[in-house]
């Protein structure tokens, strides 16, 4: 609120403090509006309806305007400037909306000056402009406010409008404690609302926009909000003023005390900021580093030493100087040429993964032979627990790099990666800067875990700030919003991870060089478990001096019993458990059998979880085995079809996506525009209802693949001729009777084996797939290439014809 010494004069057109009068006076009826009345302009400040205001008339116009006004009626209009610097305002410069006031008292002053005392009667809002010449003369409009409802909500209002002021008095000093005995005694809202708005110390532009609402209301509202701020503002202030006082005798105090340590810190060698300073110049000779940081940091010096060490500034550019100096600009480790060497490392650490082996191996020659080349950006795509992570730190070791990682799921801020700006608290380097400064070097093989699980929100999107560092050709300038510099990321080996390629937008996926793995087969997993799984777990439960011997048929069955999975995460917990059962056995006995048997293994695990007799019962005409792929690998789908008497209707469940669905549609018009080839009787189409049904009903299903499942579950069903035991099936029909090809063969047919089956029909265009899986871990499965839907029925339903 306003906080001037009461009856003071003041500038010209300025005011002095508002007196209140009689609040009945606001609502004075009997007071006549003309059409046209005299405007004079008030440059600092809103006269309100009601308010009682001394002011100080300067100008030539003005002073014309009140003595004529105070010869006739005694009213004139008064409005406010919307620029207060204006000398001698325009039309253009007033308010529309001023107040109606009443000339109570005309002072001469000595120095031949004017002052007025003026009383606000009734609201108006300007139509026209008659002239301006002697003063301004304006047609005019009463505005009336809306009609108050007075309800326990607007009380409210009141009451608060009252206690809030009354609190802005008591913490004002320049503000008499009688002013808030007056508030009290103001029993008119509108006066009440009026009264508090002229008080307010705010700028014009609020205070006018007060004026001009004729909502009494929404007016209380608007000052509530704008009282609330002039609050917090006198306690700071109060605050502010409070400590000010107790610190100028402390930094008196302060001073002589910090004379006499600097004479002890001088006489000790010097000031630890000094000392701080000195440390941070000698790290710097020793740097390698880019012409801009090197501007920057002898910048950052020179604000350090003009620095009092206590300032907030001080410690936020010596992290930075600090970070500076920690980055290794320049900092390269020396690559490992030796392809021999690199093999095997990669072949020791992981069974298997030829492609990937096989990519690193070519890179590493290319940087052999040219000396320099820009790190590809790899991305390992494949289900969980295959060993894409730890395959990152083995190639950083079969390179002779440094390895860093970065998990990325469930990161939903930009700033993670970029960076925050350094003027914020806490703000901190991004997560790339912060690997490179832990790794000391410049070209460490960088893993990216899992991106197909970064998040987004208001914060940003952190797959979109990848995209500069995952570009070969933009990275070499990868800018931190903390560092405020560029950055060389292009000899960093930047491998990323995933379990999804779908959950990763497409911009980001077109920079990533997409290598597939494919789960495990079951012999992969026996040697997988002899060579890394079985000594790991000895080693970790205290066992490594003892001679246990876990057969591949035993290790077979604990594969196919208890885990159905692509990796081998939880072949290692079944392992896990196995070696806890003989270590309690060890250490409460003394001694354990040296050979795990297929009985201690049903013992210590239970009973099989899984098992593939499901597969080998003899099935019922309509039934058909599919397979489907899931981002933990393969699996296999029932399809089932059963006929009843109706109209014809096809009823779909087993919670199936649309593309199933059409799936299913295409096989049922292919049955009925072939049936005279397939000897169906095509009445049966229509006095028979085909329910499809792919159990498993809780799990969702789509996809195009099990588009020849279905046709041959229908054909089954309509021929009532059993499907061919023992058989599995993958590809995806057209109308046109076309069998086209699918994705994740090999998941499939690892599936497949899994479950027992022995045929697997599929279209001819996958067979390039399966050439690329190891013939001894597909060994007994039969394959059927075909290209047409015919030959489908042919080999799973015609197969005794």
């Amino acid at each position: 609120m306003k906080e001037k010494n009461y009856f003071l004069p003041t500038d010209e057109n300025d005011f002095m403090p508002i007196i209140p009068l009689s609040e009945n006076d606001e609502n004075e009826k009997e007071v006549v509006v003309p059409e046209s009345i005299a405007i004079i302009p008030l440059r600092n400040t809103v006269l309100f309806p009601g308010v009682v205001l001394p002011i100080t008339v300067g100008r030539d116009k003005s002073i014309k305007a009140v003595n004529d006004a105070y010869k006739g009626d005694k009213l004139i209009g008064v409005v406010s400037q919307k620029d207060t610097e204006i000398e001698d305002p325009e039309v253009k410069d007033l308010c529309k909306v001023g107040t109606i006031a009443k000339i109570i008292k005309l002072i001469k002053m000595p120095d031949g000056g004017t002052t007025i005392i003026i009383q606000g009667k009734r609201r108006f809002e300007i139509t026209s402009v008659v002239s301006t010449e002697p003063y301004f003369v304006a047609n005019i409009l009463k505005l009336d406010d809306v009609e108050l409802v007075k309800d326990d909500s607007f009380k409210a209002q009141i009451e608060t409008i009252k206690d809030i002021a009354a609190q802005i008095i008591q913490l004002s000093p320049n503000l008499p404690t009688e002013a808030s005995i007056i508030l009290k005694n103001i029993e008119s809202p509108s006066f009440l609302i009026n009264f508090v708005s002229s008080n307010l110390n705010s700028d014009i532009a609020q205070k006018q926009s007060l004026l001009e609402n004729n909502d009494i209301k929404s007016r209380a509202e608007k000052l509530i909000e704008i009282l609330h701020k002039e609050l917090q503002f006198a306690e700071l202030k109060e605050k502010v003023s409070n400590k000010t006082r107790l610190e100028i005798d402390k930094q008196q105090r302060d001073y002589f005390l910090q004379q006499q340590l600097k004479s002890i810190k001088d006489e000790l060698g010097g000031d630890n900021n000094e000392r701080e300073i000195a440390d941070l110049k000698k790290k710097a000779e020793l740097k390698k580093w880019p012409e801009e940081a090197k501007k920057m940091f002898e910048s950052n010096i020179a604000k350090l030493e003009r620095m009092h060490p206590h300032t907030p500034d001080y410690s936020v550019v010596y992290n930075h100087c600090d970070l500076m100096l920690d980055l290794p600009w320049h900092e390269y480790t020396d690559d490992n040429y030796n392809l021999k060497n690199a093999k095997k490392v990669l072949d020791a650490d992981h069974y298997g993964m030829q492609k990937i082996k096989s990519r690193i191996l070519e890179y590493l020659a290319v940087l052999k032979l040219k000396g320099d080349m820009k790190s590809p950006i790899l991305c390992f795509v494949g289900p969980p627990g295959i060993g894409k992570t730890s395959l990152g730190k083995s190639i950083a070791h079969a390179v002779g790099r440094k390895y860093s990682r970065l998990s990325l799921g469930g990161l939903h801020d930009e700033s993670e990666i970029r960076g925050h700006r350094k003027t914020y608290i806490g703000a901190m380097p991004g997560r790339i800067l912060q690997n490179i400064r832990k790794c000391k070097s410049s070209n460490p093989v960088m893993i990216l875990d899992e991106i197909d699980k970064i998040g987004k929100d208001f914060r940003g999107d952190p797959s979109s700030a990848l995209l500069e560092v995952l570009d070969p050709e933009q990275n070499n300038n990868f800018y931190d919003n903390y560092l405020e510099l560029e950055y060389d990321l292009s000899k960093v080996l930047f491998i990323a991870t995933a379990n999804n390629l779908q959950n990763i937008q497409p911009a980001l996926r077109d920079r990533l060089e997409i290598i597939d793995l494919s789960g495990y087969a079951i012999e992969e997993k026996i040697e997988i478990a002899k060579r890394h799984l079985l000594p790991k777990q000895k080693e970790a439960h205290g066992l490594e001096k003892v001679n246990i011997k876990v057969s591949d048929v035993v290790l077979e069955k604990i594969i196919e019993n208890h885990t159905r999975e692509s990796g081998v995460r939880e072949l290692d917990r079944q392992i896990a458990s196995i070696m806890r059962n003989l270590a309690k056995n060890y250490a409460s006995k003394g001694k354990i059998k040296p050979t795990v048997s297929a009985g201690d293994v049903e013992s210590i695990l239970g009973k099989p979880r899984y098992s593939n007799e499901i597969y080998k019962t003899a099935n019922m005409p309509g039934v058909a085995v599919g397979l489907a792929w899931t981002y933990v690998g393969g699996d296999i789908l029932f399809i089932e079809v059963a006929l009843s008497d109706g109209k014809g209707d096809l009823k779909l469940t087993g919670n199936l996506g649309n593309v199933m669905k059409e799936s299913a549609s295409t096989a049922l018009t292919f049955l009925q525009s072939n049936y005279k080839k397939l000897g169906i009787n095509p009445e049966i189409f229509k006095t028979k209802n085909i329910h499809i049904h792919v159990p498993e009903g809780a799990t969702p299903k789509d996809g195009p693949s099990a588009g020849i499942t279905m046709l041959s579950a229908l054909t089954s069903a309509f021929t009532n001729k059993k499907v061919k035991p023992f058989l599995a099936m993958t590809g995806e029909i057209t109308l046109r009777g076309q069998v086209l090809p699918v994705g994740g063969i090999k998941e499939k047919i690892l599936a497949a084996k899994r479950a027992g089956l022995k045929e697997i029909i599929m279209c001819y265009q996958n067979q390039k797939d399966v050439d690329e899986i190891d013939n001894s871990y597909i060994k007994g499965l039969k394959f059927h290439y075909v290209k047409t839907m015919q030959q489908v029925l042919d080999i799973a339903v015609n197969y005794n014809s």
